[in-house]
């Protein structure tokens, strides 16, 4: 049974190509490698035995995604994650973020209704929800508007894949999640961002390695316990897992609506400060850190409720925050001794 994961190198991605060879599915993964390497294809190998289909690809380019459907027209299923997804760097470039993020959805969702079997997971974010009235989050929250473009793109997608529905034979499900962290547990694949890292945990470990001077920590004037802003931070295998429950349950016509959503996270709020005291425990690692201004973008909180995952999907976040985080800190160590 094929099934396409498009931005199958990168991190969210690659973890759930993993998962979903393990449960022995055949995946094409496309990428367009800006913010991945194909070498992640050999990690995936060395943790599964076997290589998925790769095709170097812009969603971009429409042209492009027509051939590869018409290629491959027996997929069973298509898993979207290929996206920017910085909320910072939206603010300051968001027509790339409308581009990439709008036109390559809209593209796929072309060609995907004309399948016979049009299965499609997006993956969304709790961005959608904007700052939330009530924690945790519900998906039953009102999606304010949002506090990014980055986060915008998500509730268009979403909205897009809606009015889709209404109209062809397209199922789909929409999983929203909250922080992803953490590596495989083999440290053969994980997050690498190219650049500066965009989000809390690569820094963190980038900063623990001596890569990166100090970590800056934006806000300490939040109301929340210790006046930083709170996340709930799931490890990417769980994450991963959860996409192959979301697709089986399609496939399977298990679906009550022709589009469903589901929060995936843990439960738990976690201060950025207590990120760093938990990192600092299991790694060892004294952190260099300092307090600096508010980021434009950032909500206050934001974790799940996974009530309806929990019974609905059948699915629960499994690791801790340090089961993360040491995972997280095994890979950079690993990664950078390569170098």
């Amino acid at each position: 049974m094929k099934i396409v994961v498009t931005g199958g190198l990168g991190f969210i991605g690659s973890h759930t190509v993993v998962e979903l060879q393990n449960e022995g599915f055949d995946v094409i993964a496309i990428d367009n490698l800006l913010n991945s390497s194909e070498s992640v294809l050999d990690g995936i190998e060395k943790i599964t035995g076997k290589k998925p289909i790769f095709e170097k690809m812009d969603l971009r380019d429409k042209a492009s995604v027509q051939n590869f459907f018409k290629k491959y027209n027996d997929v069973q299923g298509v898993i979207h994650f290929a996206a920017s997804k910085a909320v910072g760097e939206s603010v300051e470039n968001p027509l790339l973020y409308y581009e990439n993020n709008i036109n390559t959805l809209v593209y796929v969702l072309q060609e995907l209704k004309e399948l016979p079997n049009a299965n499609f997971i997006f993956s969304s974010s709790c961005t959608v929800y904007g700052q939330a009235e009530k924690m945790p989050i519900t998906e039953d929250a009102s999606v304010q508007q949002a506090m990014s473009p980055y986060g915008n793109t998500k509730q268009i997608g979403e909205e897009i894949i809606t009015d889709v529905a209404k109209v062809t034979n397209i199922n789909s499900i929409l999983l929203r999640y909250f922080n992803p962290i953490g590596a495989h547990p083999t440290a053969e694949i994980g997050e690498l961002p190219l650049g500066v890292p965009q989000n809390l945990v690569p820094f963190i470990t980038q900063t623990a390695m001596g890569l990166r001077e100090k970590l800056s920590v934006f806000g300490d004037d939040y109301p929340t316990s210790d006046g930083t802003a709170v996340r709930d931070y799931i490890h990417v295998v769980d994450l991963a897992k959860a996409h192959v429950v979301a697709l089986q349950r399609l496939l399977n016509k298990q679906n009550l609506e022709k589009v469903e959503t589901f929060n995936l996270g843990t439960g738990t709020g976690s201060s950025v400060l207590e990120v760093i005291n938990a990192f600092e425990k299991v790694s060892g690692q004294k952190l260099n850190y300092q307090i600096v201004g508010r980021r434009e973008g950032d909500v206050i909180e934001a974790f799940a409720n996974t009530e309806k995952a929990n019974s609905v999907l059948g699915w629960k976040a499994a690791s801790s925050l340090e089961d993360s985080l040491s995972s997280a800190w095994k890979w950079e160590q690993k990664v950078r001794n390569k170098q």
